[in-house]
């Protein structure tokens, strides 16, 4: 099986030092100094989509732009690439999703992937009008993905639930293809809706012995509910060359992170009700030593950014032994990104995959065209 690799839009801005943002941040978090415009967006997915890549993912939240629109305008400037949009369900009807996306995948050609938010900040959502706790946002996800699931297969839906009531929901017209949904969450609440629910679950980037007890986990509920899933992760890279180099820029973006603005983000990130939150801080502790938990794998993004804090930085060959690490465990789809957006998915894409193609562990999916193509 052929790894699957996508990329990231970053529509809270980029730049040649980390931007922050991520799970968490707060609605004032400022972008870099390249605004995210749909030109500058489209220049990163045209290069993703060269390179091979087969999609990426858009975020959401209140510090960056809205991913549907943002990915609707990008999508018109490429021809391939897939976007894995992030939303939360608590924020829109399930019908009008479920519809959206059907609109999506007409006017994309079936490009559309969904990456289920449910939301672990109370204080965000709350801002939203949302007023539900994690564990009761949870629970009207898997209603939600209940609904949306049965009307994407044309079915009339009726059904008043706990959190979610709909009467007499049936979609016009069909998505085809039907979106996979990618799902992620570290809690047990999180856990048995990926088992029912999800194509794809995702964690973030922890040293390989904690990823292969998640896809356990997983695994294990997934099998309960007589379904199987894909497992993939999201990490940030550096890769250059040679080690000396990859870890002399990561050193340069770590002497960038001034200590008010890092302890402002992690007084900030230790409010989070997020159980994978909580163990992305547990990797680096807030301290700029032992940075390297992992061969290869470095926490210093998690200093400043929400979400994914941990990076694979390497050389090319390194970082290929990583990937073929994580797949081992039963990680097939891996989802990147770095600083900035643009120059490093060059660096990935013409350093990395050509060392998992000749291992026979990636193929460029547009068949012969690209970049990186035989």
């Amino acid at each position: 099986m052929s790894l699957t690799f996508h990329w990231f839009l970053p529509t809270n801005g980029d730049s040649r030092h980390v931007v922050g943002g991520g799970h968490g941040s707060p609605a004032t978090v400022t972008g870099g100094d390249r605004p995210p415009t749909v030109n500058y967006l489209s220049q990163i997915a045209r290069a993703a989509e060269d390179l091979g890549f087969v999609g990426a993912l858009t975020p959401t939240g209140a510090w960056c732009e809205d991913a549907w629109l943002t990915t609707a305008m990008v999508s018109q400037r490429t021809e391939r690439l897939k976007f894995l949009v992030a939303f939360r369900p608590g924020f829109l009807s399930p019908t009008f999703a479920a519809q959206m996306a059907s609109t999506y995948q007409r006017q994309t050609g079936g490009r559309l992937m969904l990456n289920v938010v449910t939301g672990g900040e109370s204080r965000e959502q709350r801002a939203y009008g949302d007023f539900l706790d994690k564990d009761a946002r949870y629970a009207r996800t898997g209603e939600f993905l209940g609904i949306v699931r049965e009307l994407w297969d044309g079915k009339t839906v009726d059904l008043t639930g706990e959190h979610l009531r709909v009467e007499d929901a049936k979609l016009a017209r069909l998505p085809d293809p039907v979106p996979e949904v990618y799902f992620g969450g570290s809690s047990p609440a999180a856990g048995v809706v990926a088992a029912r629910h999800a194509d794809v679950y995702l964690t973030w980037g922890e040293p390989p012995g904690a990823v292969a007890e998640k896809i356990a986990w997983v695994r294990g509920l997934a099998a309960k509910e007589g379904r199987s899933l894909r497992f993939g992760i999201r990490l940030h890279v550096i890769t250059r060359d040679t080690a000396e180099q990859a870890w002399a820029e990561a050193r340069r973006l770590l002497d960038g992170f001034d200590e008010a603005t890092v302890r402002a983000v992690q007084e900030g990130l230790g409010h989070s009700e997020s159980e994978g939150q909580r163990r992305m801080l547990a990797l680096h502790g807030g301290g700029r030593d032992g940075l390297e938990i992992h061969p290869n794998l470095w926490a210093g993004i998690g200093l400043v950014r929400g979400g994914a804090g941990t990076a694979l930085v390497g050389s090319h060959a390194e970082v290929a032994d990583r990937i073929a690490e994580y797949h081992a465990l039963g990680i097939d789809e891996f989802i990147l990104s770095g600083y900035p957006h643009l120059e490093e998915a060059y660096w990935f894409g013409e350093g990395v995959l050509p060392i998992l193609r000749g291992r026979g562990l990636w193929n460029h999916p547009f068949r012969g065209e690209g970049r990186v193509a035989a």
